[in-house]
């Protein structure tokens, strides 16, 4: 999978934010925060494939949290992007 890269994360009121602009007629934007482990994530994988092993992996890297915690989290990561139609 991959990020799209039409996306990009803009620091607003001292948060790290990905805003998503509604289609033609609609009147929503949706504004996605990421907090400090979902910005490092971001910036990590921005601009490349990956998979969630590979997220797990960053995440045990970085924060020395156990295999099964990080498979968890990157799962549900990568799901919320996927959800919120990031990842193209």
């Amino acid at each position: 999978m991959k990020i799209s890269e039409k996306y990009k994360v803009r620091e607003m009121a001292g948060q790290h934010v990905v805003i998503i602009q509604g289609r033609h007629g609609e009147d929503m934007t949706k504004i996605i925060s990421l907090n400090d482990s979902s910005l490092f994530l971001w910036n990590k994988f921005y601009g490349t494939d990956f998979s969630v092993g590979q997220v797990a992996a960053a995440l045990m890297d970085e924060y020395g949290i156990d295999e099964s915690v990080a498979t968890r989290d990157a799962g549900t990561w990568c799901g919320k992007l996927k959800d919120c139609g990031l990842i193209a």
